[in-house]
């Protein structure tokens, strides 16, 4: 079955969106682990932590359908951050080249919600644009959630049903 993932910069809907559809349509998620690793280590990440991070997110998306988020947020976090990614999670992503894997990149076109461990609520634009480029460059096909919360989910039960042949 195929893998649906969320996507997209910090604050644009990802885990409401994934939860979402995760419990709409009884599918298993596998959350976003930066954040519960984030949460518990009481300290400032370092570029060496994102690759912990990612092998632990890998690891939590076994068997799982919805994904919130994935390896190309951390890449596109990495690059973005420290202007280089462990060859690991390159790796990996490449791999995920063959499995079938359909993003839905969020767009970040609401108002920034504060938390913590956002860093950057002026670049969201930005880094959308990158997340959209990675995708092309990968070949996955996308969609794009745009809009306000009811928009997007209605959207989104048509971009599921589509998926899963509903």
């Amino acid at each position: 079955m195929s893998k649906i993932i969320f996507s997209g910069p910090e604050s644009s809907g990802k885990t409401t969106l994934s939860s979402y559809v995760s419990q709409k349509y009884f599918l298993p998620i596998a959350k976003e682990y930066a954040r519960e690793y984030l949460l518990e280590i009481n300290r400032p990440y370092n570029q060496n932590d994102l690759l912990f991070i990612a092998k632990k997110q890998l690891q939590n998306e076994q068997k799982k359908i919805i994904l919130d988020t994935d390896l190309i947020t951390i890449k596109i976090w990495s690059e973005y951050k420290y202007g280089i990614c462990d060859n690991w999670i390159i790796e990996q992503i490449k791999r995920q080249k063959k499995d079938n894997r359909t993003y839905i990149l969020c767009k970040p076109d609401f108002v920034w919600q504060p938390d913590p461990l956002r860093e950057h609520p002026n670049s969201r634009d930005d880094i959308f644009k990158i997340y959209q480029s990675e995708l092309e460059k990968l070949g996955h096909k996308y969609y794009i959630s745009l809009g306000n919360k009811k928009k997007r989910k209605i959207e989104i039960k048509n971009i599921i049903s589509d998926i899963l042949n509903l």
